[in-house]
């Protein structure tokens, strides 16, 4: 089949995936008509012959991406997968009746698709040869699509729930300086001022294993930013939280001097050494108190991310988080960000169960929120760690 159009499936959760690949395929072919659909009844208005629909999404959206697919291939379009779920588990999309999926890096791999070079075994592997992020754009103005930049792509860590290094890879690349700036200015040209970040670790960038902060690097990247006229930077927070071994003051001092965010947000997921241990966090709760501590005296506000309902966690786990919870926010000032445990496909916790609150939690949880040192979607999280749950146990068809 010839390839004329692509209708992107739009979701809230793969916004940054569509505008990552419209970009490749758009510096690559400009003879493509690619479509951001936002209503599903809107692809039955493009004739069959020539289209492709893509989907990227998350484990707890198979469901309802299912009931899609049938409507679809019943009438006959083509239809592929990629992002976190078809990376995990690439054979039971195909099972369930994609014609192809993506797993791992898609700009490359989507050039080729529309070239026409089909796989055997109908899964392009993005995971086994990873892209070089500077050979792709990180967004597409001329299309007006934009989305924070991503500047480092890659884990090397190892967390239990986590499906980053999966999805992405534990070997670390970072977006060079230049590439960003010439991609910020012509954000600015285009009246977009505000910077924001994609990364895993955003005081990682540059650094050669993606934890030792590199300075130098962030400064000329943040000073040339404000040199080609961006007029608020967001760095350290939301899409570019912050490992606690990475805060030191070298990196501190240079962003205080350019961003504009009061918070810096902090990965912790426990206040039980036990529980670090078991979901392979590679840090401990000195290292935590350490980051907060260097944020404080820097007039950071600390958001610390943590994980609750892990199903091997004991009463004792639960009460130690707790206590150190009400530790931070009385001496450092911090606020939580609030998630419930999901056993993601593809990660080593996958088969363990759904996150699971107690009356403690709610409680506990309850508190904190009404004094204002709490948000996060915990409690849509833990419908959604059961709906995960159904997708590990099963195959819906």
């Amino acid at each position: 089949m010839e390839i004329k159009r692509l209708l992107f499936r739009y979701s809230q959760n793969n916004r940054y995936s569509i505008t990552a690949l419209v970009s490749s395929i758009y510096s690559y072919r400009k003879d493509l008509e690619l479509v951001d659909i936002r209503s599903f009844e809107e692809i039955f208005s493009y004739e069959k012959e020539g289209t492709v629909v893509l989907y990227s999404f998350m484990s707890f959206d198979l469901e309802a991406v299912v009931d899609e697919l049938k409507k679809l291939k019943k009438s006959g379009y083509m239809v592929v997968a990629g992002g976190p779920h078809a990376t995990a588990m690439p054979q039971q999309l195909l099972n369930l009746g994609f014609d192809y999926v993506f797993v791992g890096d898609g700009e490359e791999n989507i050039r080729k698709f529309i070239d026409g070079k089909f796989p055997e075994n109908r899964i392009y592997d993005g995971i086994t040869k990873r892209v070089v992020l500077s050979d792709y754009p990180p967004f597409c103005p001329e299309k007006s699509l934009y989305m924070p930049i991503e500047i480092t792509r890659g884990c090397p860590f190892s967390c239990g729930y986590c499906q980053t290094p999966r999805l992405a890879g534990k070997l670390v690349r970072h977006r060079p300086i230049e590439q960003i700036v010439e991609y910020s200015k012509i954000g600015v040209e285009n009246n977009r001022k505000i910077a924001r970040f994609i990364s895993p670790n955003s005081f990682g960038y540059g650094s050669k294993n993606g934890v030792t902060p590199n300075p130098e690097a962030v400064d000329t990247l943040l000073y040339n930013l404000k040199k080609v006229g961006v007029e608020e930077i967001y760095f350290g927070t939301f899409p570019s939280d912050v490992r606690p071994e990475s805060v030191n003051e070298e990196i501190l001092k240079v962003i205080k001097k350019y961003v504009n965010n009061k918070y810096i947000v902090i990965g912790a997921q426990s206040g039980s050494e036990r529980v670090l241990e078991m979901i392979k966090r590679g840090h401990n709760l000195e290292e935590i108190e350490r980051a907060l501590s260097l944020l404080k005296e820097y007039d950071f506000i600390p958001r610390v991310d943590f994980i609750f309902g892990f199903p091997f966690e004991t009463d004792e786990d639960i009460e130690k988080t707790f206590e150190f919870i009400k530790k931070i926010v009385n001496k450092y000032k911090a606020k939580v960000h609030a998630h419930t445990f999901m056993p993601l496909p593809g990660t080593p916790l996958a088969n363990i169960g759904p996150g699971v609150l107690t009356k403690k939690h709610y409680k506990f949880l309850g508190l904190l929120t009404s004094q204002g040192y709490l948000d996060g979607y915990w409690l849509k999280q833990e419908q959604l760690a059961r709906r995960v749950a159904d997708v590990n146990s099963s195959s819906p068809i």
